[in-house]
């Protein structure tokens, strides 16, 4: 890999004469570039690491300009943004927006890309490093050849904290093997209604299961190289039916709900992530009390920054500053800061944020205390996590490749743990080794459809007829691996399903992210269900032979009816790359262990239904049920 120079001696010469520098020096003065020469990164030459944080971040903040300063709150979406454009504006952040890539989206195409970005970080004045960020939110999920855990959800239903810690660990690795330093996860949200669409990027609708998830996993993250960024705060998982924003139903909303609930469910979990020392917070797109969360300063600054002692800074989520309500851009972006946020995620009009801040700190509409704080918070986590020392990550810690054995025996690893056996009449699992088995649905060959939402692209995809979508192993695959091994026989064909001994039904949803997969229905043959559902349910029912259904999905869905005609259920949420490990656990080498993280309701009617609901109302399956063998 090409090595360039970065800027460690510029920082140690400007802490040690700080004070004279901005005792003389103009504003127009200090914009301009002083060429010094610095050690190689992984030189032992790193003064700068002897620094105290605090006085180093003091003392580069000292001598900054308001454009220097201004930049490191701007984050550009990365195909908006060139190299130069980073050295021009002082810009502080890089992202990728979902799906969104360089080149071939290869390892080496990203560190290229990364490498092209910080060059031009390292010529201006103070060579201050960008961070780049993604939503890596089950495994570093857009790059191609990564391994992909099963989402959120399922690792609720595992509920395993060492397990949690392995996977933020192998995911920092494998971030890092393409340079990217800033993971936009873990989600905390507690969602509290399945009809969101986004309930699969929550651990479940338990705060105390949210956290106990959350920690070792920012933990995995962080002290492997990669900051976290804990999201969205705060209340998205509990918006009301109805009260979504952007032409959604439900996501984006209102969180009605008293300020005692609030706190309970939705702020403890922000308090635990805090606590577990979370470098950065991502705001939410939702309100409270009627007002957005990206002008919320209570929320923001008087809890988040002051009661709970955050230390880190605040980003806004994707434009999400446009949605404050009866201002135009330059009024939004006012309200903002002076609510709390530090970085802007201003993927298009990243410039004009810029602009805007510099003209509000000139017309007093911001302080320039509040801008310092925001830059403090910034510098602070640059510092602390190695990000001057190491502006790719710290290759020494990075994954080799992609997809390494070892990592991919993790996810396997979760994917088991994940699987929530819910009916098991007679015994009908485990399956015999030597069985005769008929596999239909639209999810027992699709690894697209195990992976789902968030991955290579925003809002996923299937497998098509010659390729996968991602690489990795589908359900059918672990299926023909044990049978082969064993005298077993794998039947596809329809035609031939009579001479099976028993019928294997794998339901689906189809891949969604976000409000678009905002679902009134629930159902097993409409919304989100997979169009392809229904012909299989009554394939295997015609047949007559004992049925095990696995569903595919990112939230229970309703299937009070057709379970009555089912020998065994299988919650398999979304597994992701790994689908093979699911025939382990059918064919009995590992015992289920899963439990369900949501309440399974009877009916839609039934939503919202958690355990802790002073209703009472009982769903077809508790909160915590899960059977073994």
């Amino acid at each position: 890999m090409k090595k360039f120079v970065n800027s460690r001696v510029k920082f140690l010469a400007l802490a040690m004469s700080v004070m004279l520098i901005v005792s003389c020096q103009s504003s127009e003065d200090r914009k301009i570039p002083q060429p010094l020469q610095s050690p190689l990164p992984g030189s032992s030459n790193n003064p700068i690491s002897e620094v105290n944080n605090e006085e180093w971040v003091e003392s580069i903040l000292k001598s900054m300009s308001i454009e220097e300063k201004i930049g490191q709150m701007v984050q550009a979406e990365r195909r908006y943004i060139f190299p130069s454009q980073v050295k021009n504006y002082f810009i502080g952040s890089v992202f990728s927006g979902g799906g969104s890539s360089p080149g071939k989206n290869k390892a080496e195409d990203w560190i290229k890309m990364n490498e092209d970005y910080q060059k031009e970080a390292a010529e201006t004045r103070l060579g201050i490093p960008i961070i780049y960020g993604i939503d890596a939110v089950h495994g570093h999920n857009t790059v191609y050849g990564a391994v992909v855990f099963p989402h959120n959800i399922g690792l609720g239903a595992a509920n395993d904290p060492e397990l949690m810690y392995k996977i933020g660990e192998v995911t920092a690795k494998e971030m890092l093997a393409t340079g990217v330093n800033w993971n936009f996860a873990p989600c905390i949200a507690v969602a509290r209604d399945e009809r969101w669409g986004r309930s699969y990027e929550s651990y479940g609708e338990d705060p105390e299961l949210v956290s106990r998830l959350a920690v070792p996993y920012i933990k995995g993250l962080q002290e492997n190289g990669v900051i976290a960024c804990a999201k969205h705060y705060a209340g998205d998982g509990g918006t009301m039916w109805g009260t979504g924003d952007s032409g959604y139903p439900i996501d984006q909303g209102e969180t009605k709900i008293s300020r005692e609930e609030f706190e309970k469910i939705h702020l403890s979990v922000y308090e635990e992530a805090v606590k577990a020392g979370v470098k950065t917070v991502m705001v939410s797109f939702s309100s409270f009390e009627g007002v957005k969360m990206h002008e919320n300063k209570y929320l923001i600054q008087d809890v988040l920054k002051g009661e709970m002692g955050f230390k880190g800074f605040v980003v806004s989520d994707w434009e999400g500053v446009h949605q404050i309500k009866n201002k135009d851009f330059y009024q939004q972006i006012v309200s903002a800061v002076n609510a709390g946020i530090d970085m802007f995620m201003e993927p298009m009009k990243w410039k004009e944020c810029y602009s805007h801040l510099k003209t509000a700190v000139e017309k007093g509409d911001i302080s320039r205390e509040r801008i310092d704080d925001a830059v403090r918070r910034i510098l602070t986590v640059k510092k602390e996590m190695g990000v001057l020392e190491n502006p790719l990550g710290d290759r020494s810690i990075a994954a080799k490749e992609l997809g390494m054995e070892e990592n991919i025996e993790i996810a396997r690893e979760a994917v088991r743990k994940s699987l929530v056996l819910l009916k098991n009449d007679n015994n009908v699992l485990p399956l015999k080794k030597d069985a005769k088995i008929f596999i239909t649905g639209p999810g027992a060959d699709d690894i697209g459809l195990q992976c789902g939402g968030w991955t290579r692209s925003w809002q996923g995809d299937v497998d098509s007829w010659r390729d996968r979508w991602m690489k990795g192993t589908s359900i059918l695959d672990g299926f023909k691996r044990i049978a082969q091994a064993n005298g077993g026989t794998i039947i596809t064909d329809p035609k031939k399903a009579k001479n099976a001994d028993v019928t294997v039904l794998v339901l689906a949803e189809k891949p969604y992210a976000e409000g678009v997969g905002d679902d009134g229905t629930l159902g097993l043959y409409d919304g989100m269900a997979h169009n392809e559902n229904k012909k299989a349910v009554e394939e295997a029912k015609k047949l007559g032979l004992p049925t095990i259904t696995l569903l595919l999905s990112g939230r229970p869905r309703i299937i009070t009816e057709e379970i009555n005609d089912w020998d065994a259920f299988v919650a398999a949420w979304l597994p992701g790359s790994e689908g093979d490990a699911v025939a382990d656990v059918l064919y009995g080498d590992y015992n289920f262990t899963g439990k369900l993280p949501f309440s399974w309701p009877k009916s839609v009617e039934q939503i919202p239904i958690n355990h802790d609901d002073p209703k009472g109302e009982k769903p077809l399956f508790e909160f915590g049920f899960g059977l073994k063998y």
